[in-house]
């Protein structure tokens, strides 16, 4: 006897496999022809609001996993409130600004930026960052992130900018802004300023040093010998302590060590 037909089980259209690497893109896809991100704010618009404020990655290469672990996380958070009763309007955004767009520009185009007028150089910044911005929201879209990715706010863009110069006018009329001095780390290579944590200190070996001072002033006592080649050498093993040893500023010279 056939006991097949006899056991009632439930009719599915979910496939044996799951499939997923062929199956995502289509889901992605028809979240996008929903448009899924329109629906939950329109379905919550008169919820109290929650937003996540995107803080933006640089636009100067490809994503890796830092950047798909931070948009994953961000995106949880969204879709979780939404679904707790919030209006959820997400905008992402891209930095593209600074050290970060030049270096890699300089280094992926082979380009140097010493021997181009300014305006080209930043038009060349701009196109290159406009390129990364693309793939990086292809990336991000792929991940299943789901935002306004229609209208991101970009730096670069003119009206942010000009915000940001309102803003920073803002704070010189209130004094916030003023000129003085204060030493900073500096990176000849990159010509740029750097923060504290940016500096790494490495171990030296050597626990002492040997350090000849040229002869300046003799005082009369040494009258039988060139003072161009009469040095002082001392031995310490406080190398930092050398600079309250040197002859004053007018005077200076850098001791040798060996």
């Amino acid at each position: 006897m056939d006991y097949k037909n006899t056991i009632i089980t439930p009719k599915t259209d979910f496939p044996m496999k799951a499939g997923l690497p062929n199956r995502e893109p289509g889901m992605l896809q028809r979240w996008n022809d929903q448009g899924l991100y329109d629906l939950m704010l329109e379905k919550n618009k008169d919820l109290p609001p929650f937003v996540l404020h995107d803080g933006p990655p640089f636009s100067n290469g490809d994503i890796h996993m830092g950047h798909a672990l931070n948009k994953t996380l961000k995106d949880f958070i969204v879709r979780s409130h939404a679904m707790m009763g919030y209006y959820t309007p997400y905008v992402p955004g891209w930095d593209n600004h600074g050290m970060p767009i030049e270096s890699a520009i300089i280094k992926k185009n082979k380009i140097n930026r010493k021997t181009m007028p300014v305006p080209e150089f930043r038009s060349a910044c701009e196109a290159f960052a406009e390129d990364y911005i693309q793939r990086q929201m292809a990336g991000f879209r792929r991940l299943g992130v789901v935002g306004d990715w229609a209208h991101p706010y970009r730096t670069m863009d003119k009206h942010f900018e000009a915000e940001e110069v309102k803003i920073f006018g803002a704070m010189y009329q209130k004094g916030y802004i003023y000129k003085g001095l204060k030493p900073v780390y500096w990176c000849p290579k990159d010509e740029t300023a750097l923060a504290e944590a940016e500096i790494e200190y490495q171990d030296d070996p050597c626990t002492s040093v040997y350090v000849k001072f040229p002869m300046k002033d003799d005082l009369g006592k040494l009258a039988q010998f060139d003072l161009s080649h009469t040095f002082f050498v001392i031995w310490t093993t406080t190398i930092w302590t050398l600079p309250a040893t040197w002859p004053s500023a007018s005077t200076r010279e850098i001791p040798t060590c060996w």
